[in-house]
Formats: structure tokens, C-alpha cells, sequence
């Protein structure tokens, strides 16, 4: 057959021109934090949840890396999200290029709705997302474990932003292993007006431990989370939540255990620092329940951003290839 012949539709392979990845946010439903290790990290056991507050990032085709990033509603904070080879996504982007032997060629727009330096992975979901985006424009058809390996190059909590869902994560959270978990969960979602260092909290409970003369145990998920979630009774989780670093972070910002108190008082089942902070979630039995609960959170004026979420949720996905 001649090339006059070839039929219209036989163009060889699509090549898209952009691609857009919806990724959400994670909170830990519990955090247990193991002895010092010798490279300086903390062993962990942590229990993940994906919650629907979501990044958008569109990767398009372009000559070179480069990246803007723009809020998704106008109370989103991007002021202090780096824009060059310091953003995660790009160390993504690069790392994809490299591993793969193509040309890093890609512009990524990261739209975001993930609190900034809120503690709820925002960074870290928008690496796993333009691990996705990239995969897809580039046409490098790497399987999902294979993006997992690259994912943990990156970053603690990169692979599970792929996976989503309700998970364990284990070593520093690399280690991802989903469980059966309850659905439909809603929480309201609190951070508050201040930053905490996340190298300083846990600094702050070795010292809580060294002074309490209490000794590291070996991190675990408690058998009470591990029921309650597969029994889907909402007070059960709510009383089976737990934080080794909750302690630290009200130590070093006493808000924090203020406002937990306050939703607590507005009606909510569960309250908890999400990882070190600052971020608080409030699990809720309904939504009146999470309408008092957000609304006695933004009134306190303690708070940047307060979000009504629900979970579990899928991981980086694709929403659109034009």
C-alpha cells in the first residue's frame, strides 16, 4: 500500500500535547515513631488515608524543563512554592528523563488546592503526579511499581500519593501496603497559622522520651485503628486514632492542642495531628456535624485553611489527555 493509500486514521502512535493529573492530599490516621536509625531517619509505621483536597498538575510538551504554579481557588496560598529545580515535580520530571533515556522535555503547571506547608504531602503528591503526567506525554509506559521505585527516590510519602486509598506505610512510609478500610469517611481539615519543623518535632519527642526516661518502642499499627477501620463504626476510629509526634508538636505550639480541644467540643468524634503538623483533622459522624466543627474552626482566627474532606480516595490518576 502506498503512503497515498494509508488510511486517515493510521498515524502511528498518539503523541499527546498535554496531560492533566488530579492527586490528593493524605493525612496519617496514626503515626508510630520507632528509635533513631543510623542514617538519621526515624523508624516508622504510619497509617495513610487520601483525602479529597487535590492538585492538579498538567505536564506539555515543550523544549527543556520548566514550571509555574497557580492556585485552584483564591484562598490557596502558592506564594512559597519554589518554581524551578528546588519543587519536587521537577526533581520528578528529571528523575522520569534520566531513568528512561528520553529528553526531559516538559512545562508543568501545578494548580494547587493542598495547603502549603500544611504537612498533608502537597510536595510530595505533586512529584507522584507528574511522575504520571510525564510517563503518559512521554510515552515511557512505565508500570505502576515501576513509578513506585522512582517515587521513592524522591520522597517519603511520593509512593503512596500514587497509590492512594487507605494504607500502611512502613521504613520511613516508602513501604506501602494498602488495607481494608472503611469508605466514606468525612473529616474537616484544619491548618493552622504557623509552620512547625518537621526535623525539630521529632527532635522534640526524643527529648519528651529521654526526659520521661521512656524508651523508643518498635513501631506498630495498634490492632483498635486495624478493627475499627475494617468495621466502619465512625466513633470507633475517632477513639482509635493516635500520634507518637502529637505530644512533641502541642509542646512546641501550644495552639495545636487548643484547637484540637475546640473541634472536640464542636462535635467531632476523633481529633488528631495529622504526621508533625501543623495540620489537625477532625473525623465527623455526618454532615452537620462537620458544618459545626468548620465552623467553630474558622471563626477561632487560628487558622490559614480549613477544608471539609472525604476519604479514602484514589491516587495520582489521569483526568485528561488532549
Amino acid at each position: 500500500m502506498s503512503a497515498a493509500e494509508q488510511p486517515p486514521w493510521d498515524e502511528g502512535p498518539f503523541q499527546p500535547e498535554a496531560v492533566t493529573v488530579r492527586v490528593p492530599a493524605k493525612i496519617n490516621l496514626s503515626l508510630s515513631v520507632g528509635p533513631l536509625r543510623p542514617d538519621g531517619y526515624h523508624e516508622l509505621v504510619t497509617v495513610f488515608h487520601a483525602v479529597s483536597l487535590y492538585d492538579e498538575v498538567i505536564a506539555r510538551s515543550a523544549r527543556g524543563i520548566s514550571l509555574s504554579v497557580e492556585p485552584l481557588r483564591r484562598d490557596s496560598d502558592v506564594e512559597q512554592v519554589p518554581a524551578d529545580e528546588r519543587n519536587l515535580a521537577w526533581q520528578a520530571a528529571a528523575l522520569l528523563a534520566e531513568q528512561c533515556g528520553v529528553e526531559p522535555n516538559v512545562r508543568l503547571t501545578i494548580r494547587k488546592d493542598i495547603p502549603v506547608a500544611g504537612g498533608m504531602a502537597g510536595g510530595s503528591a505533586d512529584a507522584a503526579a507528574t511522575l504520571v503526567a510525564c510517563d503518559s506525554l512521554w510515552g515511557t509506559g512505565l508500570r505502576r511499581d515501576e513509578l513506585h521505585d522512582l517515587a521513592a527516590q524522591l520522597g517519603s510519602d511520593v509512593p503512596f500519593a500514587l497509590h492512594g486509598g487507605t494504607a500502611i506505610g512502613t521504613g520511613r512510609g516508602e513501604h506501602i501496603s494498602p488495607v481494608l478500610a472503611a469508605t466514606g469517611l468525612e473529616w474537616v481539615i484544619a491548618v493552622l497559622d504557623a509552620g512547625l519543623s518537621t526535623p525539630k518535632i521529632f527532635e522534640a519527642c526524643d527529648n519528651q522520651r529521654r526526659r520521661n526516661k521512656v524508651e523508643a518502642p518498635s513501631p506498630s499499627v495498634h490492632p483498635d485503628l486495624m478493627a475499627a477501620l475494617r468495621s466502619r463504626d465512625t466513633a470507633a476510629i475517632g477513639r482509635a486514632l493516635y500520634n507518637d509526634l502529637q505530644p512533641a508538636s502541642i509542646e512546641v505550639l501550644p495552639e495545636i492542642g487548643e484547637l484540637l480541644e475546640l473541634g472536640r467540643a464542636a462535635g467531632a468524634c476523633g481529633s488528631l495531628v495529622s504526621g508533625s503538623g501543623p495540620t489537625t483533622v477532625f473525623l465527623v459522624d455526618g454532615p452537620l456535624a462537620a458544618a459545626n466543627v468548620e465552623a467553630e474552626l474558622r471563626t477561632s482566627g487560628r487558622c490559614r485553611a480549613v477544608r471539609r474532606a472525604r476519604g479514602p480516595v484514589p491516587g495520582a490518576n489521569i483526568v485528561n489527555v488532549r
